[in-house]
């Protein structure tokens, strides 16, 4: 009898050890059909030195425009607007330009054609600045430009005499850039947050120096800028030409980099094209807001929603930049499955993350509003279009990685025409007619927006599920797509 109920108990023991082990291969394989853990651990990573990077780069001009501020009202109206100029004319685009290498270097990288990422760069670098000189001559045009947009003489006079000094920075920025995604592309990232927050520090000291200790004053604001892009350039550069890491992706400079700047640029423009779009499109509803009754708190309004969707973006940027890299690399591989499924976790660990954010902001909607007025008003206004905000911005980053995922499969031309139709011929005009005809003023301008996200980010999946998943061929004999898989 005690035999037997000896037996029955050890019986029942290893069932319940089985059955919670069951279980647990249970859970397990539920993640697995959710998430992608191994995955979505490694772009984690890999997005998060990204983040880093860009917010550090982002702060450079941004604490110049801090200390310009403190010099007056005027020095701050024309130091801002100087600096939306030179973000939609120049900045944006040289970050655009160098999406072509997300495609080149990280399909190039996972075909194993190393030495190629270095003829890349340096094709792409080419191109940078010639196109950086053309913007420089624009530039020198900034104060009648604004003149003729309606801007205030004297803000546009002061925001001419500030982009004059950053037209350096310009093509500083444009070399970073290039290299920024040719380090990118081979995964190194966490050496991009050290070469971005040290010039950083040392902008903190140079700018006050040639703001507060020399005659400069204002214009020693955007020098320190130029100053401070160089000096991280001189970083980036020193560290690709000595290290050892890049044996097989540098061989130093070659002629053979000419042969390849019309290959670089039918990405490049294209590239180039989907960031201006976009950054257009939200400059104008700044417009649109000041021809509106009451324009002053409007146009206040549009500016925080602007300012608050640009910081949210620069988070999903370091997600959309790791799409576009396992993309490309998966891609150059020969392994279109596998670029589908890295697109995947990247969807997923947006949502998450815009929830996150989302639900920051709307419990904190008020404080962070508190950051940018002090009017109790524009405080109140700000709440009421909070919930639209965190609607956009959680298809801004759906849309991130989607067009993350384009430039790492070479689809920029595709996405252009996106950008274009769903926020020109969609979106602006739902805007002007909900904001003017309606009469929902800050509400339509970003209802209209929220139907352009939505409809760009319907494109691009609809490109991305229904376009043939290819990689570049990266041969040195010709320049045609070679077809892998569907």
């Amino acid at each position: 009898m005690s035999s037997n109920t000896g037996n029955l108990d050890t019986a029942a023991l290893l069932s319940g050890v089985n059955n919670h082990h069951d279980q647990e291969e249970g859970s397990s394989r539920w993640w697995k059909n959710v998430l992608d853990l191994e995955e979505a651990k490694n772009q984690a990573f890999f997005a998060l030195p990204m983040i880093l990077t860009n917010v550090f780069y982002y702060s450079i001009t941004l604490v110049s425009i801090m200390f310009a501020g403190h010099l007056g009202e005027l020095e701050l109206a024309g130091a801002t607007l100087a600096n939306s100029w030179a973000t939609v004319t120049g900045f944006a685009f040289m970050t655009g330009l160098s999406g072509a290498l997300e495609t080149l270097c990280g399909q190039g990288f996972g075909a194993k054609l190393y030495r190629m990422l270095g003829i890349y760069l340096q094709a792409s670098c080419i191109l940078s600045c010639f196109f950086a000189f053309i913007i420089s001559i624009l530039w020198f045009f900034t104060e009648p430009i604004l003149i003729f947009l309606q801007q205030d003489a004297q803000i546009s006079k002061s925001a001419a005499m500030y982009i004059k000094y950053l037209i350096p920075g310009l093509f500083a920025y444009g070399f970073v850039q290039n290299i920024l995604r040719f380090l990118q592309t081979q995964s190194i990232v966490m050496p991009l947050v050290w070469f971005s927050v040290l010039p950083l520090g040392i902008h903190l000291g140079i700018v006050y120096s040639l703001v507060n200790w020399t005659g400069l004053g204002f214009k020693g604001a955007a020098l320190a800028a130029s100053i401070s892009l160089w000096i991280s350039l001189l970083f980036l550069s020193v560290y690709v030409f000595f290290s050892k890491k890049f044996e097989q992706t540098w061989e130093g400079l070659s002629f053979e980099s000419f042969r390849f700047i019309i290959t670089n640029l039918k990405l490049a423009l294209p590239s180039a094209a989907m960031v201006c779009l976009e950054y257009w499109a939200f400059e104008l509803l700044v417009l649109l807001a000041g021809l509106m009754p009451n324009s002053e708190v409007t146009t206040s309004l549009i500016a925080m929603c602007v300012n608050t969707e640009s910081i949210a973006y620069m988070i999903t940027y370091g997600l959309s930049a790791a799409a576009s890299t396992r993309v490309s690399n998966e891609l150059g591989a020969g392994h279109p499955t596998r670029a589908k499924n890295a697109m995947a976790v990247t969807l997923k660990l947006s949502i998450l993350l815009a929830l996150a954010v989302a639900l920051a902001l709307a419990f904190g909607h008020d404080i962070w509003a508190g950051f940018f007025s002090n009017s109790p008003l524009i405080i109140k206004k700000f709440a009421s279009v909070t919930p639209l905000l965190l609607i956009s911005i959680t298809i801004d980053s759906f849309q991130g990685i989607l067009s993350g995922v384009a430039r790492g499969s070479g689809w920029q031309h595709l996405a252009v025409w996106a950008n274009l139709g769903t926020f020109y011929f969609i979106g602006m005009p739902i805007a002007g007619f909900l904001g003017f005809k309606f009469k929902l003023y800050t509400k339509g301008l970003w209802i209209g927006l929220i139907c352009g996200l939505s409809s760009q980010a319907g494109a691009l999946l609809f490109i991305a599920l229904f376009r043939k998943w290819t990689k570049i061929e990266l041969s040195n004999e010709n320049d045609k797509e070679s077809r892998v898989s569907v």
